[in-house]
């Protein structure tokens, strides 16, 4: 019985586990860090309904996937008025825009930008022509910029100084792909600050930032539900319903 007893806690706590969220201070500031196993958890990205137009909403996730719901889910990589990716975007093996490699105005051009990767049971950032260069097989893929760490050190253009706070959110990994962090900032903060926090207190040797002026999460186990403007691509952890 004890044994027993002892299955069905760790089957609970497994189920309780699935992109785990919670709130962490570092030098002063606040972020909510939800981290998902993606060898464990139904990670995705998500950008058109089955009717072929953008979903924008969290809600409209649940709503075309019947029978489950979001554990999670944030804005994942910059879009055009319309919604569709600036960037390489793969949605379930299908390719809806290529890869950019080369630099232009605004975040997103700001190089090294990078790729955000979900394959078989993996999950992992990788820097753009690194990317380019391994062409990994990605379920599903969605290019955003700039890159926050590549291999252990902060994006080069980064200023320790900068006045330029936003509300901002992003993805790091392992290079193992077997841990995907997913952060956004609970106070407007620099990009040399965010990346410290991706780098230093989350000890990720890849991390990529996904927006500063679109930067919404959906964290059910926090009671929490950003709405605002309708997004283009997202990720999320799906579970049954």
């Amino acid at each position: 019985m004890r044994a027993l007893a002892v299955l069905f806690g760790l089957l609970a706590a497994s189920e309780l586990a699935a992109a785990d969220c919670g709130t962490q201070r570092y030098e002063g500031l606040d972020y909510t860090v939800c981290t998902v196993d993606p060898a464990r958890d139904d990670l995705r990205l998500f950008l058109n309904g089955p009717d072929g137009a953008p979903l924008g909403s969290f809600a409209a996730i649940e709503a075309a996937h019947p029978g489950q719901r979001l554990a999670f889910a944030m804005n994942a990589g910059m879009y055009h008025e319309d919604r569709a990716p600036v960037g390489h975007f793969v949605e379930g093996g299908r390719e809806l825009m290529r890869l950019l490699t080369a630099a232009s105005p605004g975040n997103f051009g700001l190089l090294p930008n990078g790729v955000f990767c979900i394959a078989a049971g993996t999950a992992r950032v990788y820097e753009t022509l690194d990317f380019a260069a391994r062409a990994p097989a990605c379920r599903d893929a969605t290019q955003s910029g700039p890159m926050l760490v590549i291999d252990g050190a902060l994006h080069p253009r980064f200023l320790p100084d900068s006045t330029s706070r936003h509300i901002r959110n992003g993805v790091g990994t392992t290079n193992a792909g077997d841990r995907a962090v997913f952060v956004i900032s609970d106070q407007p903060v620099t990009f040399h600050q965010f990346a410290r926090f991706f780098r230093d207190a989350l000890g990720l040797p890849q991390a990529l930032y996904f927006d500063g002026r679109v930067s919404r999460l959906y964290a059910p186990a926090l009671g929490r539900a950003d709405g605002g403007v309708r997004m283009g691509p997202m990720v999320g952890v799906l579970e049954p319903g």
